[in-house]
């Protein structure tokens, strides 16, 4: 059993209750958001509602699936994260493949990545992107959510890191066994690459479903809005939208309080993000730091 000395004893149990204080103030804020959702509307009136329901309730849930609006809005952003995940990962596999080859290998390489490093830093502004947008027939459909970023460049660059941290016997053998570029990649490269690809994925999922400002600019109809772009009308427009959905919904209302039914919906918002993320945590932090260590 290794020895600690009293300053490294002092040290951990500092650590822990940091990590703990940090842990409460990231999770507080879910829980009485969640504790609102389920309170009935005259605790949470009278700002009696902490961690914990008073007078339980599924009242503001049972608004958010029968308004119609928070469904329709869902399965857009499935859609849209779907659509988005499989181009942002087609692209990324094949922009950091051939980048992570040096100068001998791939003559263009430096000019490729001066492109791609100037697009990261420079941007033409809403205007002319929405005037592209419109031009190109995309306005009011889901292609306006999904192409612009087709190719998060931050995420090329961690994973063309990765691959270049590989080993290169890997590539070699393959060659030698008659293999080219393509069949490396497909059956030697993707399954080593796997905790670096959940990686991107996950910004890719974290990015698509959180985005709601393409929404805003490029859906003229709110049928088409992403669940994020309708929760940000939600929180600024909820009693309008109550009114729009007719005398039934007036009547639910009666017995739900607006911040109730605000909450119910912003934690369903969460739950595919909370669902998720644990099963890719593993491959998250050897990702991050295999794809960061090399230039």
């Amino acid at each position: 059993m290794k020895f600690m000395t009293r300053g490294e004893r002092v040290f951990n149990v500092f650590n822990y209750v940091f990590m703990f204080a940090i842990c409460l103030l990231c999770a507080l804020p879910i829980i009485h958001m969640l504790a609102v959702s389920f309170s009935s509307a005259h605790y949470v009136v009278g700002g009696r509602v902490t961690f914990w329901p008073m007078g339980f309730t599924t009242e503001a849930y049972r608004f958010a699936f029968m308004s119609g609006r928070f469904m329709q809005a869902f399965w857009v952003s499935i859609q849209r994260v779907v659509l988005g995940l499989l181009i942002n990962m087609f692209l990324l596999v094949t922009t950091a493949y051939p980048l992570s080859k040096t100068t001998q290998e791939f003559s263009a390489r430096n000019y490729y990545m001066a492109f791609f490093a100037i697009t990261m830093i420079f941007g033409g502004g809403i205007i002319p992107f929405y005037i592209l947008i419109s031009d190109l027939g995309m306005l009011d459909t889901i292609w306006s959510l999904v192409i612009p970023g087709g190719l998060p460049v931050f995420s090329m660059i961690i994973l063309m890191n990765f691959i270049r941290g590989l080993p290169k016997e890997l590539e070699e053998a393959a060659m030698i066994d008659g293999a080219g570029y393509i069949s490396t990649l497909v059956l030697i490269m993707l399954p080593v690459l796997k905790p670096a690809l959940a990686t991107v994925a996950l910004f890719s999922f974290v990015h698509h479903w959180n985005e709601w400002f393409l929404g805003m600019i490029f859906m003229n109809s709110p049928d088409n809005f992403p669940l994020q772009t309708y929760l940000q009308t939600l929180l600024t427009n909820f009693q309008d939208l109550i009114r729009a959905m007719g005398p039934d919904f007036l009547q639910l209302i009666a017995r739900m309080n607006e911040r109730s039914g605000r909450a119910a919906q912003l934690f369903l918002g969460l739950v595919p993000i909370l669902a998720i993320y644990p099963f890719l945590q593993k491959y998250f932090t050897k990702g991050m730091v295999m794809g960061s260590v090399k230039g």
